[in-house]
């Protein structure tokens, strides 16, 4: 392969090694585009990321299994990490010092390690804490070592009530806080909504805006969550989530007699119906906790294709959706909320679409 090699055609060889799970292979493709002066940017964000994008959606569309999707991820993994040991990625730190981490909880690491690497080579000081970091573990770290801004990223929306704790408990020690992810939603809405001081749709994004300077929060004590989001003043979404547990075997209970086909399921399958049960009650959860029933209908619809590209009836919904609204009926936001997910599943077109929040 010589210099004048395509991105787009470097992506194609690379996608054929990641999903042919040929790791050496994969390796080799970045690392030569390095050698032959490819910036090690440019390979991150336009050659890694795309081909991790595709892995999603590849999985959305049932093209990809679950144990597919998670190998490709692994390799993606190990890719970075050998490019960040490559001559061409090493930059001398110049600038100043972001922890960059994943809320508790969020297990989607990629995001984050695509930003720290993005952040080091453009000449920051990086402490990369990884996947799923506690929000306590986070504040002594920033305690121990400080740092100019913590970035914090989160994909799956049904995180982002510990996004929100993080988010508050950094600033209330003055550091500044950028987040970024698919968690925080189409133009960074739910990221406003968090009181974030700064949102960035990708690494390069956020470079740019750490470059430009967040200025640090004011110390001011005593701000609480419910201060950001009034609505929770009702209780609804505090009393949804204790009952969570409670929530799902009821409808696993009650769906079986609307459902006959279900008499016939294996135990593998009654235990992904119950987490496809448990995922609807998340999402009805943190819908209520931001207020926005375009977040639980546009989870919804999405399941439903998901469903459907696996041969799955989509009806298999409704039940679900009846059953909670049963069980919900003295909660008017989830009552509403379920209401307007049922009428939104009667609309949606049966096209498989990109997972509302798992993807990189």
């Amino acid at each position: 392969m010589n210099t004048t090699t395509s991105t787009e055609t470097r992506r194609d060889l690379l996608w054929a090694a990641v999903t042919s799970r040929d790791e050496h292979r994969a390796a080799d493709l970045v690392l030569a585009a390095l050698d032959e002066g490819l910036d090690a940017e440019t390979a991150l964000m336009d050659l890694i990321a795309p081909v991790q994008a595709r892995v999603g959606s590849e999985w959305a569309v049932n093209r990809l299994s679950v144990a597919q999707e998670h190998a490709a991820s692994a390799i993606t993994e190990r890719i970075i990490a050998a490019l960040a040991h490559h001559p061409a990625a090493r930059v001398p730190p110049t600038l100043g010092r972001v922890t960059v981490a994943c809320v508790d909880q969020e297990w989607h690491s990629l995001p984050a390690r695509l930003l720290a690497e993005v952040l080091t080579l453009r000449g920051w000081q990086v402490d990369f804490l990884g996947a799923q970091v506690p929000t306590p573990h986070l504040i002594a770290h920033l305690h121990n070592i400080g740092a100019d801004a913590v970035a914090l990223s989160s994909s799956v929306p049904t995180r982002l009530p510990t996004a929100h704790a993080a988010i508050t408990a950094c600033q209330a020690i003055g550091v500044p806080v950028l987040v970024g992810g698919a968690a925080f939603g189409p133009g960074g809405r739910y990221a406003r909504l968090l009181g974030a001081d700064a949102w960035a749709p990708d690494a390069r994004a956020a470079a740019h805006r750490l470059a430009e300077g967040i200025p640090a929060p004011s110390l001011a004590t005593g701000r609480q969550q419910i201060d950001d989001l009034p609505h929770l003043a009702d209780q609804e979404y505090t009393l949804v989530a204790r009952n969570r547990a409670q929530l799902v075997r009821e409808v696993l209970t009650r769906i079986e007699d609307r459902l006959p086909a279900m008499a016939a399921y294996t135990a593998q399958q009654r235990e992904r119906t119950a987490e496809d049960i448990a995922h609807i009650v998340d999402f009805l959860t943190v819908a209520l906790y931001t207020d926005d029933s375009g977040l639980f209908t546009t989870f919804i619809t999405w399941t439903a294709d998901i469903l459907t590209a696996r041969d799955v009836p989509a009806r298999s919904l409704h039940p679900a959706l009846e059953i909670l609204a049963d069980e919900l009926k003295d909660f008017p936001r989830s009552t509403l909320l379920l209401g307007q997910a049922r009428s939104a599943l009667e609309l949606a077109p049966s096209t498989t679409g990109t997972p509302p929040g798992v993807h990189v």
